[in-house]
């Protein structure tokens, strides 16, 4: 099975966009959504089948047994993130705790421990089709982990099929790392903005380093066609391929809008994508 991963340098570049259609022209039977942190993939592909829930546990967390604590002060005293409070018992802010266990060793009383603390959930929608999800909890670390467990959930639950579609996270930390390890290719979606050829590089130069194939696409190529010009010098000279491009649309930010997919509808924006759509999958599988 090929795994196709779509990802941007930065947000709002239109890559859970493109992944939706890809979905649906490739009418895949397994696909994941990696950004953990905000997912938004289910609004656009509608999936009926029922959702099955498991909770993800990240860091541990310092918890405090008030009945054993003798309020020494030692363990607000020594916690370096201010996470204890004291009123109105001593306590522990689980957002600011950063489970580090200082604060266990020094109480005299044996009254805090370390336990692991739900930091999301994973979820699971199987039937003919498999789609893979989850959701961090705010203020919740370990996105990283969480987003292999999300590939490693879609992979386990899936049977035969020849290619599985992974919406990735914008940027390029831990969640994006986790989610090029072991894909066969990325298709980067960047938009000709200052902010989008900036991130559009760090994401190649990420990319590059796990040696996996790399094609480019420019999503509103035609806000700013200077700009367009500049990623396809940069993609000419890093030797990487250039899509079709895709121009802006206004019928695309309805078809968003009303829960679709832009090959849902008529559209210059999604008879542009499905050419990528043919381009991207004929390098996936050369």
């Amino acid at each position: 099975m090929k795994q196709l991963l779509i990802l941007s340098g930065k947000g709002g570049t239109g890559k859970t966009t493109i992944a939706s259609a890809f979905i649906k022209l490739a009418e895949v039977k397994a696909y994941a959504d990696c950004d953990v942190d905000a997912p938004n993939l289910h609004l656009a592909v509608k999936h009926a089948s029922e959702e099955k829930k498991t909770d993800f546990y990240g860091m541990n967390k310092a918890e405090i047994n008030t009945s054993l604590c003798s309020s020494c002060d030692l363990c607000r005293v020594h916690c370096r993130f201010d996470a204890i409070d004291t009123c109105p018992k001593y306590s522990v802010d689980s957002f600011a705790c950063e489970g580090c266990g200082v604060c266990e060793a020094v109480c005299p009383m044996s009254a805090i421990s370390l336990k692991p603390a739900v930091a999301g959930v994973l979820k699971l929608y199987a039937n003919n089709i498999i789609f893979s999800t989850a959701k961090l909890n705010m203020g919740s670390g370990n996105s990283g982990m969480l987003v292999t467990k999300v590939k490693k959930q879609m992979m386990d639950a899936v049977s035969e099929t020849d290619l599985a579609i992974i919406d990735g996270s914008p940027g390029i930390g831990c969640p994006v790392i986790a989610s090029i390890s072991g894909v066969d290719m990325v298709l980067i979606v960047t938009e000709p903005t200052i902010s989008g050829i900036s991130d559009l590089v760090r994401i190649i130069e990420t990319a590059e380093k796990i040696h996996i194939k790399i094609s480019v696409c420019i999503n509103k190529y035609d806000i700013n066609i200077k700009n367009s010009e500049q990623i396809a010098v940069l993609c000419n000279k890093l030797n990487l391929p250039l899509t079709t491009v895709v121009p802006y649309d206004i019928k695309a930010v309805k078809a968003v809008n009303d829960g679709m997919t832009i090959v849902d509808i008529d559209c210059a924006s999604g008879q542009a994508v499905k050419q990528v759509f043919d381009e991207t999958i004929k390098i996936l599988f050369s």
